[in-house]
């Protein structure tokens, strides 16, 4: 199952960018001034960053500097913890060096451009969307083949974001603190590979989490939590029946907690792809499913759901509750080889769920539902008989659960006066057939209801 989705799903350096270019980038940016690092992110595009540094400090007030802070940091949710030291002041230079800050900075001051190997003097009058200067008397665009040499470095620009602090310590010396904030600009999923062996009756899944990061730095050898619950991705075509099992994760409040293993870097501009679920031989069955809605009727016959159900309960199933996500559906064609036969996502789901995925809609069955009589008898009564014609271009036979939906879910008083084949009242809402249909073959259900509108 490894392998399979290896060569199905993206693999983590496919995401994450080749190697060499990550070791590029770090030496550009020089050595990391973070300490031991923990990051907790959660699904909605925020993480909470712990940075333990050693702090060398004197007696009395002192500027401190802690560079390869997130540039997305929420500085209004810094604190610091350190003994012996009270914070006074904090500021946070998200002023980042780049050639367009320069020229920005530069704006009022003067220059030298460097064109065709001469050194031209300089004054920067504008810039926005490209730069104006003065030169010889003369106001210029610059050109992209000119070079620009700047006097100084304005104090103002950092080469990374960096948090300053201003603290007062009772004593000179070395000491340990802890920088916690929240940042923008990480977040994570998950997804899940299904293979389905349909004659087996089993299903093969690979649940991977993809962590992002564009906060603005890396994070190297950092202790990294994943935290489902909350704003999450809510499930787009499945049905599910909540399970009642608790899942044997660590919980922070209502919230499951999935712990990457070891320590890892989670570099800038990176996704990270790590596995956390991998089950062999899962109990698993393909339905046929079509939901009608009150009144409901077409002209042509329509296709009905294929839908795959499997559990994940521990006993005869995943065995976990899994976090939100899109699953996407695998079945071995002819040659043995995986091929792809549909997606859909999922809602946080608790261990013990019963989970019903739409996979897409049927070639060859078909339904078609045709309002046959619909009456008033009585102030607040009405009879409505709904035939439902079901076809099956199959050669074999298939069930369908055929539903009826927009009942009458607020009276709860709808009545089914007769039907050709007994339904299952699902609730005061909805009924539900389970009709077989012969190979090559149709059926027909006619049902009678009587409701309030």
């Amino acid at each position: 199952m490894r392998r399979l989705t290896m060569a199905l799903a993206a693999t983590s350096a496919a995401l994450s960018g080749t190697l060499h270019a990550q070791s590029v980038e770090q030496a550009a940016q020089g050595p990391n001034a973070q300490g031991d690092v923990a990051v907790t992110i959660y699904t909605n595009n925020i993480a909470m960053i712990q940075d333990r540094r050693e702090l060398r400090l004197p007696a009395g007030k002192s500027r401190q500097d802690f560079p390869d802070v997130a540039a997305q940091i929420r500085p209004e949710t810094v604190t610091l913890a350190t003994s012996g030291a009270t914070v006074l002041e904090q500021n946070f230079d998200f002023d980042l060096l780049s050639p367009a800050a320069l020229m920005e900075k530069a704006v009022g001051q003067n220059v030298t451009i460097v064109r065709n190997g001469q050194s031209l003097p300089a004054k920067v009058l504008a810039y926005n969307e490209g730069a104006v200067v003065a030169v010889n008397g003369r106001i210029e665009i610059l050109q992209k083949e000119d070079r620009v040499v700047f006097p100084t470095l304005p104090a103002s620009l950092r080469a990374r974001p960096t948090l300053s602090v201003t603290l007062d310590a009772t004593s000179a010396g070395s000491r340990p603190a802890t920088l916690s904030y929240l940042t923008y600009g990480m977040g994570w999923r998950s997804d899940y590979v299904v293979l389905f062996d349909e004659k087996a009756g089993k299903i093969d899944v690979q649940g991977w989490l993809t962590l992002t990061n564009n906060s603005g730095t890396t994070y190297r050898n950092a202790t990294t939590l994943l935290v489902a619950g909350g704003g999450g991705q809510g499930g787009r075509g499945s049905l599910m029946q909540p399970g009642t099992e608790t899942a044997g994760r660590e919980r922070i409040g209502d919230f499951y907690v999935y712990p990457i293993a070891g320590r890892v870097t989670i570099a800038q501009r990176q996704q990270k792809q790590v596995s956390f679920l991998d089950v062999a031989g899962a109990p698993a069955a393909k339905a046929y499913a079509y939901r009608n809605a009150w009144l409901g009727r077409q002209d042509q016959p329509r296709s009905v759901d294929t839908v795959l159900r499997f559990s994940s309960s521990k006993d005869g199933g995943l065995g976990d509750a899994l976090p939100a996500g899109t699953v996407r559906i695998y079945m071995r064609d002819a040659r043995g080889a995986p091929q792809f036969i549909g997606e859909n996502g999922i809602g946080h789901t608790p261990m013990g769920s019963r989970i019903a995925i739409k996979t897409g809609e049927a070639f060859d069955v078909k339904v078609k539902s045709v309002v046959q009589a619909r009456e008033r008898v009585g102030s607040s009564k009405w009879r409505t008989t709904m035939v439902y014609t079901l076809t099956n271009a199959k050669d074999e036979p298939v069930s369908v659960e055929l539903s009826q939906g927009g009942l009458d879910s607020w009276w709860k008083d709808t009545r089914i006066l007769n039907e050709t084949l007994a339904s299952e009242r699902v609730n005061a809402d909805e009924a539900l057939w389970k009709v077989s249909v012969p190979a090559n073959g149709d059926a027909t259900v006619t049902a009678t209801f009587e409701t309030r509108y």
